[in-house]
């Protein structure tokens, strides 16, 4: 019974972190977690596009998440999370490293088109670029 009941323990302590054992029961955080990092509800999907030069990171989302712009438009992405984070085009030109709180990522679009982007390094967040003469 005793060797169940040990078995039951591993198995919650497993299911409660990502690999390793932390001070969780305690208040504490375990170890290889992302404090702050909720996962949406409902991960934002992209909506209507919006006429914006600017997309701020906040909250593991992109705000707003679709924009219109017209060729040659820079647009700046800001990171304003704690967490860094990614923006990086699913088929297309462009690809940031991670960004840390405060920084930015500018990218200037030549071509008209869609550009779907995300962030690599939490896939649930979904933007959109919409580029027109």
């Amino acid at each position: 019974m005793a060797l169940a009941a040990g078995a039951g323990v591993i198995m919650l302590a497993a299911c409660g972190s990502t690999g390793s054992a932390g001070p969780a029961a305690s208040g504490g955080t375990p170890a290889g977690s992302m404090p702050g990092m909720h996962m949406p509800k409902a991960a934002a999907q992209p909506g209507k596009a919006v006429a914006a030069n600017t997309v701020a990171i906040k909250n593991f989302a992109f705000a707003p998440a679709a924009v219109t712009v017209r060729v040659g438009t820079t647009v700046t992405w800001t990171n304003t999370d704690e967490e860094p984070h990614t923006v990086s085009a699913t088929s297309g030109p462009f690809h940031s490293g991670a960004l840390i709180n405060g920084a930015t990522y500018r990218y200037t679009f030549t071509k008209p088109g869609q550009y779907q982007y995300l962030c690599t390094i939490h896939p649930f967040m979904h933007g959109n670029v919409v580029v027109t003469q």
